[in-house]
């Protein structure tokens, strides 16, 4: 009767979200243990947050919800609380041996899906790369891996030893799972084989010696983001929007999700800004102007720049050959080379580099 109860709670909890997510407790790990009898029910909870009435909220949910429904006499709920450590700490709890020659582990995110971050990530890498910097580029999108197609890069990468070999291209080394899945296999996992594949194009890929990793992360906030705020120490991460309001509200989640895991956001980025005209070089204001300065203003953040909308960029991405290297002087070029150096700047400003590098 025993493990019929504890199966009941254990599907309860998976419908109490954590304040202001969309994800339930459970997904969020945040449910150490169930203990059922008939007369009894023990929750354990170990919750991580920056503000403890968030966390006696949840408990207080979790001894509402179980005790409606009645599933035994007594219930108990347990709760351990921990703040976030801070980014030096993480350095330590985390797993900095998972990818120790990485000096800078920069993620690059968006609340939703077509806002152009895989585009904005592989022409950020590039323009790193250029400046100087060794840099690496994770393609993590496990449901959408693009970087081969944006890289015109195909084939299984080798492996030495037990380590496998990132492509190069570009000066740039490139790791993604498009390049161990057939193009048209769908990708159906559960949360446990997203968490072991990102951990393993992080751990098992021979990155070498880089300043900058940039990581192409799934839109939305799951277990790929997760796993990586929680394995590797991160520099910060990048919020990939364009400037109409419904996008911006979804950058705004993904925002807030990283501050909850104390994830430092490096500032968003405004992508599809303005429209430039192939024919005459007008541009023109496709969606709302300004929405990404004005988002980073009110989440005291910084403002990173504005990204044009141009069917060059697409078709550079398309190609396998990005725009900053195709029309290395264009005002397109320009523009991520903008962002770029502020990418840099704000991450110096949060944090030294996790290793030095000669």
């Amino acid at each position: 009767m025993s493990a019929e109860q504890e199966k009941r709670v254990w599907s309860l909890l998976q419908g109490v979200q954590f304040p202001g997510m969309s994800r339930d407790i459970v997904s969020f790990g945040f449910v150490d243990r169930v203990v059922a009898s008939d007369k009894r029910i023990e929750v354990d909870l170990a919750i991580t947050s920056h503000n403890r009435q968030v966390a006696q909220q949840v408990k207080d949910e979790v001894e509402r919800v179980v005790r409606e429904a009645e599933v035994a006499p007594e219930i108990v709920v347990n709760l351990k609380f921990e703040a976030p450590v801070s980014t030096a700490q993480q350095a330590v709890s985390q797993s900095p041996d998972l990818i120790p020659g990485v000096a800078h582990v920069v993620a690059v995110a968006s609340g939703k899906g077509g806002v152009g971050k895989s585009t904005v990530a592989a022409n950020l890498a590039i323009t790193l790369g250029r400046q100087g910097n060794r840099v690496g580029l994770l393609d993590a999108d496990i449901y959408g891996p693009s970087v081969p197609m944006m890289f015109g890069v195909s084939g299984r990468p080798v492996v030495h030893g037990d380590r496998i070999q990132p492509f190069e291209k570009y000066g740039i080394k490139i790791m993604s799972l498009g390049f161990l899945l057939d193009v048209d296999t769908p990708v159906i996992w559960r949360g446990p084989m997203v968490m072991r594949a990102v951990e393993q194009m992080l751990g098992d890929v021979d990155w070498g010696q880089l300043d900058y990793l940039i990581v192409d992360l799934p839109p939305g906030t799951g277990d790929a983001q997760l796993t990586l705020s929680q394995r590797v120490p991160l520099s910060g991460v990048v919020i990939v929007s364009t400037p109409q309001d419904i996008a911006l509200i979804d950058a705004r989640k993904g925002l807030a999700m990283f501050e909850k895991v104390a994830v430092p956001v490096v500032g968003i980025i405004e992508n599809m800004s303005t429209f430039v005209c192939p024919h005459c070089g007008e541009e023109t204001d496709i969606f709302k102007r300004g929405g990404g300065e004005r988002t980073a203003e009110t989440l005291g953040c910084a403002f990173l720049g504005r990204i044009p909308l141009d069917p060059a960029i697409v078709a550079g991405g398309d190609a396998g050959e990005p725009i900053v290297v195709t029309q290395a002087e264009s005002t397109h070029a320009q523009a991520f080379a903008a962002v770029a150096d502020a990418v840099v700047t704000e991450v110096n400003k949060r944090q030294a580099p996790k290793i030095s590098i000669f």
